[in-house]
């Protein structure tokens, strides 16, 4: 009998989009003497890294990460050029391992995709088959990279204040950079689940859209004076998410409740801060370190299964921009600058 496996393949293989030559549009970084160019280039899936998941990537989302790898820190991504992009979601085209099937859909967030592996900027990516997880059927792809890696760490940071004993009833939950991925998302989570919520945010213009996804408070971005040089100030929050760290973090300590915590998830302003003990040792506070990246892979599906489960995608369609790849150098520079606001879902194929 005449064997028309081949004739099948090619068949699908084209139905899917694929030329012969197997190109694809990526987001690409350069270096070039002192600067780092950006630009849309046309790649080629055989110079992808040969790992067991080749995906095809119909949406991102834009990070903090993101816009430091496309500038050219080398505490992020080491070797130039490159395809950065921190999340992605799509189809799988062509797997090595028995759990995951052609046709798929899955996500993929943290370990080393964007970083020192072409990211999910790109119409594919090739990446082991331990860091993709397989979509939750409550979610679609384009609705997981509403969330991102920014919801998917600010449903970490009240997964682990919920830990922590907090409930509506003891007060105010302060959330920092508010107006950003993380505390956009955070903001409205929070809010859904009963929270009074006070937003911290430089942006005097975006006043109206916090309330819309959930704010009760706002206020201005927290810039400590000499009068607040105290080790202790009155107790204001019953918790608090932030993505600030430097002098922010350290005034917010001082604030907390008896018995609050504050998730940990950010350096926007600076990877150190200066602390007493006063709080911890007086009013018993916690501060809770928060890593979306390198936590397994099954707390990830765990995770993304609740964020699958919640009704919020009318707060989220609040936060997000859509862009498609050609806006992303763009929003990058915002990013990096401070003057970007809330969630970018980036339509890559």
């Amino acid at each position: 009998m005449k064997d028309n496996s081949l004739y099948i393949g090619l068949g699908l293989y084209f139905l899917r989009g694929f030329s012969m030559s197997d190109n694809y549009k990526s987001f690409w970084v350069e270096a070039k003497e002192d600067t780092f160019v950006q630009s849309i280039a046309t790649r080629n899936i055989s110079q992808l890294p040969q790992h067991g998941l080749l995906i095809e990537v119909h949406y991102s989302s834009l990070n903090f990460k993101d816009a430091l790898s496309a500038s050219g820190n080398k505490g992020v991504t080491r070797e130039f050029p490159h395809q950065p992009g921190i999340d992605a979601a799509g189809i799988v085209i062509k797997s090595d391992d028995n759990n995951f099937a052609e046709g798929d859909e899955v996500i993929v967030t943290g370990y080393d995709l964007g970083m020192n592996t072409a990211g999910g900027l790109g119409e594919y990516i090739r990446v082991p088959a331990n860091w993709a997880i397989k979509k939750p059927n409550g979610i679609s792809l384009r609705q997981s990279m509403l969330f991102g890696t920014a919801g998917l760490t600010a449903q970490l940071c009240i997964q682990k204040l919920l830990r922590m004993g907090l409930t509506p009833g003891q007060g105010d939950v302060l959330v920092t950079g508010a107006t950003g991925g993380v505390g956009s998302i955070a903001t409205a989570l929070l809010s859904q689940q009963g929270f009074s919520v006070t937003a911290s945010s430089g942006k005097s213009d975006q006043h109206s859209y916090l309330t819309a996804i959930g704010a009760a408070t706002i206020i201005d971005r927290i810039t400590p004076s000499d009068a607040d040089k105290k080790p202790m100030l009155k107790e204001l929050y019953a918790g608090a998410i932030d993505v600030a760290g430097g002098n922010t973090l350290s005034h917010i300590l001082k604030q907390i409740k008896s018995g609050g915590s504050v998730a940990i998830c950010g350096l926007v302003e600076s990877h150190k801060f200066d602390s007493t003990v006063l709080p911890f040792i007086l009013r018993g506070i916690n501060l809770l370190g928060v890593d979306s990246v390198d936590i397994p892979l099954s707390q990830k599906q765990q995770v993304w299964n609740e964020l699958s489960a919640l009704d919020s995608y009318d707060a989220l369609e609040l936060i997000n921009e859509e862009i498609d790849l050609n806006h992303v150098p763009e929003k990058l520079s915002d990013i990096l600058h401070g003057k970007g606001s809330r969630h970018c879902l980036v339509k890559v194929k």
